[in-house]
């Protein structure tokens, strides 16, 4: 009989227990180092392995499949620099609150420090952006090392998925013969006599009965209030939020992340158009609220941040339910740690009473109406302009489908021109860090997390931060339509002051780069449509979702004059808004 082999039960041990733990998806990256835990990964029965072969792209591909799941990914790869290149999605995950296990397998302690091949000092790699470090045990094949194996296990789900989420790092030293032994009798058997390992259960704060019927009572004495919005993925809190708006009259301003623009709910009291109300200074000022009650994080809109951040005699009471101080205003009057949707329930329970109507609110209604209606009539004269693609994809976008968003311009487009819609459309975007990196790897791991269309809305420099993105997505089998917005450079910075620096904003800001995206598509197998008008658009768009695997959709816009064009937008739409409040 040979000797039991360490390295197979105690490896074995600790996979079968992330998958008792409810992790049941792992990304690899390959590697020799950490041959055991990927065999295992691989071999256990109820886990699905996605192969990535860059590890930049791995990480955030791990960090979408986690962001759509809302459930801990596991993440592996060898030693050395492979592990550094997962600190952007780590660093990404930290500050977006999405549940990662990040294994690192490592040289055993013996070739620490000792000039090893791959053997870097991988101890705290992450720093503060994981919410807790391991190093683990060399395996040994006493029961009582599979039993720390297993709660290893237990306890990097637990503090991944408790309240706030993020990412964990388990550090594993492998000494070789790294095989495991396959033929081992009841690979994933227990030998712990017990039935499961310590499970941390997360609960979820809730706000004490005093300060609810305190901000009852100041929600009733104020007229001039609003509900702001930010990212949030809940179907109870939708509900619960709309119900509060109409309880108190205050307008929904919601953020495309709040995913309040689409699906079932009413859409009596949201606000789509804030982010342009509230650009005129003489509308911003018609529209400053007395009182703000801010759910998820700060939106993306710049307007509405420095309306708060200038006015700080606002009242602002931020409910989140991670107990972050996710306030970049430095202005929140307080800052209640509570699940948001118990928080609008309980509220709404405190309130009973009718619906109010006021003329603060019809205000706000008429103004969004206004701008909403602008956006819909835009045409495609002169050009391509890029805020008519996000109106579109209202349109064009079929019900049960995720949409997911670029930094830079394209999330701000999508706060501006998406409009409300019945359909269920889920929007998601890396508004962690806001970096436009690992972009592409998220929206593959977002669309292979579900059997629904996905939608990916890019710049064309981001794009380019990303192609590897494509050859996992090829390798993992996802389907996903790129709507890929080439303006040849970094459209953003023509909104910002850098832009009146003429003679060097082309090379340092504008960086235009020349490149032919049709090559990629040819790379990567993945289709390739260019677009010449928005009737085109409308015509491939459906076709191209019907596509299997990758299908690249490209816009080409002008730089240089969309600005003026957008602006001009604005204006027209604003002069209008004040004319009609002036006349009410």
């Amino acid at each position: 009989m040979s000797a039991p082999n360490p390295i197979t039960e105690y490896t074995a041990g600790f996979v079968d227990e992330l998958f008792q733990q409810g992790i049941t998806e792992a990304v690899v990256s390959p590697g020799s180092r950490s041959t055991p835990m990927a065999i295992l990964l691989s071999e256990h029965p109820g886990m699905k392995v996605h192969l990535q072969i860059d590890e930049r792209s791995a990480g955030f591909y791990a960090l979408g499949l986690a962001k759509s799941k809302r459930s801990p990914v596991a993440l592996l790869c060898t030693s050395g620099t492979a592990a550094a290149n997962y600190f952007p999605a780590v660093i990404e995950a930290h500050y977006s609150n999405v549940p990662l296990v990040v294994l690192t397998a490592d040289r055993p302690h013996e070739l620490r420090d000792s000039g090893a091949p791959q053997a870097i000092d991988q101890l705290h790699l992450y720093g503060k952006y994981t919410k807790w470090f391991h190093d683990a045990a060399l395996p040994e094949t006493a029961v009582s090392m599979q039993q720390y194996a297993r709660t290893l296990a237990a306890r990097a789900a637990g503090y991944s998925r408790s309240v706030p989420m993020g990412p964990v790092h388990l550090n594993f030293p492998f000494r070789e013969p790294l095989l495991p032994d396959l033929n081992t009798g009841e690979l994933w058997k227990n030998k712990w006599n017990r039935s499961m390992t310590t499970v941390k259960t997360p609960s979820l704060p809730v706000a004490a009965e005093s300060d609810m019927k305190r901000i009852a009572e100041l929600v009733s004495n104020t007229e001039k209030g609003v509900i702001v919005c930010g990212a949030i993925q809940s179907e109870e809190f939708h509900n619960q939020v709309v119900q509060l708006a109409e309880s108190t009259g205050f307008p929904i301003l919601a953020d495309p992340l709040s995913n309040l623009r689409s699906g079932a709910h009413s859409k009596e009291s949201i606000v789509e158009c804030y982010d342009s109300i509230l650009k005129d200074q003489e509308l911003s000022r018609h529209f400053q609220p007395d009182l703000v009650i801010r759910f998820g994080a700060m939106p993306v809109s710049k307007p509405l941040f420095l309306q708060l951040r200038d006015h700080p005699e606002i009242l602002q009471i931020i409910v989140d339910r991670d107990g972050e101080w996710r306030d970049p205003a430095l202005t929140a009057t307080e800052l209640i740690a509570a699940d948001e949707g118990e928080f609008c329930k309980h509220l709404n329970a405190l309130m009973n009473g009718p619906s109010r109507e006021t003329e603060w609110l019809a205000d706000w209604k008429e103004a969004n109406h206004a701008f909403r209606n602008a956006f819909r009539e835009m045409t495609d004269e002169p050009e391509l302009f890029e805020g008519r693609l996000y109106s579109l994809l209202g349109e064009l976008m079929p019900n049960h489908s995720r949409l997911i968003v670029g930094n830079s311009m394209p999330i701000r487009d999508t706060d501006t021109f998406f409009p409300v819609t019945e359909k269920e459309i889920l929007i998601f975007a890396n508004r962690g860090a806001n970096g436009i990196d690992g972009v592409v790897s998220t929206a593959a791991g977002i669309a292979a997390e579900k059997d629904e269309p996905a939608v990916l809305v890019i710049g064309d420099l981001s794009f380019y931060h990303d192609m590897n993105g494509l050859l996992g997505a090829n390798l993992n089998g996802v389907s996903l339509t790129i709507l890929l917005v080439n303006n040849d450079g970094g459209g953003i910075f023509s909104f910002l002051p850098q832009s009146k620096e003429e003679k060097h904003f082309e090379t340092l800001f504008g960086t235009p780069t020349g490149l032919d995206f049709k090559h990629a598509a040819a790379l990567y197998r993945a289709g390739y449509h260019l677009i010449d008008s928005w009737e085109h658009l409308k015509q491939v768009f459906p076709a191209a979702l019907k596509e299997p695997g990758i299908s690249i959709v490209e816009v080409r816009t002008n730089r240089q004059t969309r600005v003026g064009y957008h602006r001009t937008l604005l204006e027209n739409v604003s002069r209008e808004i004040k004319r009609r409040l002036k006349d009410a």
